[in-house]
């Protein structure tokens, strides 16, 4: 056990020794330069923004993998310093196709969260078709499951050794899985909320549309209970707390412009 937990702090010493300040700019397709692109390590879980010129600047080990991710625009990620060398990087974002259809309102909002949740939802064809074909649906993800710590050490002490689940320990695959599983779900939230909700009734509050899924993450952080009415497919409830966010949200967006 002394063993194990000698080489997880070696393990650890040699990542934080290893660690340099990667830098990089990020443009689109047509070499415009991308602000609020999400870069994210994967291996830390460490993030930031890249500035409005599409420049970035973010902690980084040997072939740690970052992952650039801006809402509207194809995931990009990237190893750095493979063999120790730090090289400037240059990303460059993919914009997602995506069909636009016109927008019509069918009546004002009224306040009432019950009746304007309705008036702002999006229709989903594929969960009509669902529910009028009535096809079983899979309960919760097909995923490899982290190793635990207590479910590893605790075979050791009775003399028994789970290896496979030992090496992930030590390797620090369990740590990623779970951060990527994190990240996973935290996309779909987003994404489940977006197929319900016109971006007008964002952008009328004073968003704009290219920050829509930055501001729902937001309301996420700020108001834990949007995230539980995700889970609990409640639109209105969604509704009702992301409009105690959104004063909130658009005054950082105010002092960001100069």
């Amino acid at each position: 056990m002394r063993e194990m937990l000698f080489l997880i702090l070696l393990f650890a010493n040699g990542i934080a020794f290893s660690q340099q300040t990667v830098t990089g700019t990020i443009t689109d397709d047509n070499s415009i330069h991308l602000g609020s692109v999400t870069v994210i390590n994967m291996s830390t879980d460490k993030k930031t923004l890249s500035n409005s010129s599409g420049e970035f600047s973010i902690e980084a080990s040997n072939n740690d993998e970052l992952r650039f991710v801006r809402a509207g625009y194809e995931r990009v990620s990237r190893k750095v310093l493979t063999n120790g060398i730090n090289y400037q990087l240059f990303i460059t974002l993919v914009k997602i196709p995506e069909e636009i259809e016109e927008v019509k309102v069918s009546k004002r909002l009224t306040g009432d969260l019950s009746e304007d949740s309705k008036a702002v939802a999006k229709v989903n064809k594929g969960e009509i078709v669902q529910q009028a074909v009535g096809l079983p649906q899979p309960v919760g993800k097909m995923r490899e499951k982290p190793a635990e710590v207590k479910k590893v050490l605790l075979p050791i002490l009775l003399g028994a050794l789970d290896v496979q689940g030992t090496y992930d320990l030590i390797s620090g695959k369990a740590r990623r899985q779970k951060r990527q599983y994190r990240y996973d779900d935290l996309q779909t939230d987003i994404v489940w909320v977006r197929n319900r909700v016109d971006d007008e009734y964002f952008t009328k509050a004073g968003i704009p549309a290219e920050r829509i899924s930055e501001f729902i993450e937001f309301s996420f952080l700020v108001k834990p209970q949007v995230r539980t009415y995700v889970k609990a497919k409640n639109l209105s409830g969604v509704l009702f707390r992301i409009e105690e966010t959104i004063p909130a949200y658009v005054s950082r967006l105010k002092k960001e412009t100069p």
